[in-house]
């Protein structure tokens, strides 16, 4: 075997001189390349024998890599020999062919590229639920959960990214974080990451439909206040002029929501304020059945009554989203990833210009609350730290966007600065919407899990935020449903699309629990904080510790301060999700 290895002729070592060709992307020592025809390709089919053409290239390429050594390309094989990347397969023992993937053909990024790509991927719907996880927690308190949560996730990542290398003697290159959990856990570890994936995934879908049921009941309110000329200043719960902010959510004295305790709301005139209260129109605002509006016709009644944002709005999402989940490949969804940096860029654009526009409203109170305000440290905080582990977790998705960054080495930096990045724009968000809402007249209280319902339908700038995220949530919905599609089918029938019947029924599960909780629980704070804390219990806190602690005990070099500090991470997160119930 060992003479079947070795050249014919010597290395011949030329001084400087270097060919580049097609050959540079090829490890001889490791794959012998051929070319089969399509029809022989396998993928999870009946195997198919290599073909006579095949087995004549692969012994030709076998015999150009005798006659040289694979440092030597003077006799490295012609160009014309070998085929093009795409179509490069690898020759199995057993007479099957499998396709090469990755290499050095994939194309790299740059770390600026892959920095921003982290960001973006990240950014989602719980940048809308910041400011009110830090009036649950408090002020002083929040800002200190959130960088200490984000440190937290980082050093969780970095466990994820590094756990693959630290398995020896075997190629794990194209492994993913289920392939190392089922390598140290078994079917246990294989299932149960599939288990937290889905909760995640599953989660961000639910969100995602009780977001779009809300953007499309606004953005239509909009529309039609609009033509008919419908006016509801007078009677929304919030400050008058220009730049109001509502309260859509008051405690009249009925459900006890607020924890400040006050009975009415103010609004703003002149320097003057007059008393509002009415119960009956904050239900009937809250659940979108408003008919308040000082131009009450038949018109307006019937619209309200089949526009409203919990009754009627999530079934007609229906006609539109359940269809395009059938679709067999995401890949016209993915188009429109981009508008996912364009909606975030302007929701910080649009709080940055209310920030200047409303001033900073905010008193301290260390251990009491006010009528307005809250103590700094609260003991809401553990739903905070709940929308926090779904804010920052992307650990089932980091190897596979760390492997197209160009310098390898450069990835526990990268990683950090966009980490950095995603803490520092939760931050602006959260602290300048909690610092900015106008207390008095409004108490703190009145923060929405959707910062953007503090704003009136008839806000411009908000309205346009609302577009933007509705059509960017339209898009991404598919490929959400496309994910949680491979995911379970791949494990289950072994294939990405099983059958018609089998697609449609899972999509109608994952829709029915989407217009279930927009119907009867709208609160995205809430779906949040309990999938972010109970996906994270497993891919953020307990599966990278408990590898890590393996990995070094195999390798004899695990301390009492690193099996301590990881087993606190592991209490650390059987606390989030447990807090979710209990505070």
């Amino acid at each position: 075997m060992e003479e079947d290895c070795k050249p014919l002729l010597s290395p011949v070592r030329r001084g400087s001189y270097t060919h580049t060709g097609s050959t540079d992307s090829l490890d001889r020592a490791v794959r012998r390349p051929f070319h089969v025809e399509p029809r022989n390709i396998v993928e999870d089919a009946a195997s198919e024998r290599v073909t006579a053409e095949a087995a004549v290239l692969s012994s030709r390429v076998h015999y150009y890599g005798r006659l040289s050594a694979s440092a030597d390309r003077l006799l490295s094989p012609p160009d014309h020999v070998i085929p093009c990347p795409e179509e490069i397969y690898v020759y199995s023992p057993l007479g099957t062919a499998f396709k090469v993937t990755g290499g050095d053909g994939v194309s790299k990024n740059p770390s600026i590229i892959t920095i921003f790509a982290i960001w973006n991927t990240m950014m989602g719907t719980s940048i809308l639920s910041i400011p009110w996880g830090i009036k649950q927690s408090g002020f002083t308190l929040g800002i200190t959960i959130l960088v200490l949560m984000g440190l937290l996730t980082l050093y969780c990542c970095l466990r994820v990214l590094k756990s693959p290398k630290s398995i020896p003697y075997i190629d794990t290159s194209d492994w993913e974080f289920p392939d190392v959990c089922k390598y140290y856990f078994g079917t246990f570890g294989q299932w149960s990451s599939l288990l937290f994936s889905m909760v995640s995934l599953i989660g961000a879908m639910v969100v995602y439909w009780v977001l779009m049921s809300n953007f499309l009941f606004n953005t239509g309110k909009f529309i039609h206040n609009y033509a008919y000329n419908v006016s509801i200043s007078d009677t929304d719960f919030g400050t008058n002029g220009s730049n109001r902010v509502i309260c859509p959510f008051p405690d009249t004295g009925g459900d006890g929501r607020n924890a400040s305790g006050i009975s009415a709301l103010y609004q703003l005139s002149g320097g003057n304020s007059s008393y509002y209260g009415n119960s009956s129109y904050y239900s009937d605002y809250y659940y979108g059945n408003s008919s308040y509006n000082g131009n009450d016709t038949s018109d307006t009644d019937l619209f309200d009554r089949w526009w409203s944002k919990t009754n009627t709005i999530p079934f007609y999402l229906i006609i539109l989203l359940l269809p395009l989940l059938n679709f067999r490949s995401a890949s016209f969804f993915a188009r429109f990833t981009f508008l996912g940096t364009i909606s975030v860029v302007y929701l910080i654009i649009l709080v940055t210009m209310k920030a200047v526009r409303l001033g900073f409203h905010l008193e301290f109170h260390w251990f009491d609350s006010s009528e307005f305000f809250f103590p700094e440290f609260r003991l809401l905080c553990p739903q905070l730290t709940g929308v926090l582990t779904l804010a920052f977790f992307i650990h089932n998705c980091i190897i596979t966007l760390m492997k197209s960054n160009k310098h390898q080495e450069n990835n526990v930096r990268d990683l950090s600065l966009a980490y950095l990045l995603v803490g520092l724009t939760y931050l602006y968000v959260g602290v300048l919407i909690f610092a900015t809402f106008p207390s008095p007249p409004l108490s703190k209280d009145c923060i929405e899990p959707n910062f953007l319902d503090n704003f009136p339908s008839s806000d411009i700038l908000v309205f346009v935020a609302r577009t933007c995220l509705l059509f960017q949530m339209t898009t991404v919905y598919p490929l959400l449903g496309y994910l949680v599609r491979v995911q379970m089918m791949s494990q289950i029938f072994g294939k990405h699309y099983p059958g018609f019947f089998h697609v449609f029924t899972l999509n109608v599960v994952i829709v029915a629990a989407g217009v279930c909780m927009a119907r009867f629980y709208p609160n995205i704070g809430s779906i949040i904080r309990y999938s972010g804390a109970t996906c994270g219990l497993a891919l953020v806190f307990v599966f990278p510790s408990l590898i890590h602690m393996i990995s070094l005990r195999r390798r004899g070099e695990l301390s009492w301060p690193s099996a301590f500090f990881h087993s606190l991470l592991i209490v650390l997160g059987v606390a989030n999700v447990a807090g979710q119930f209990f505070m």
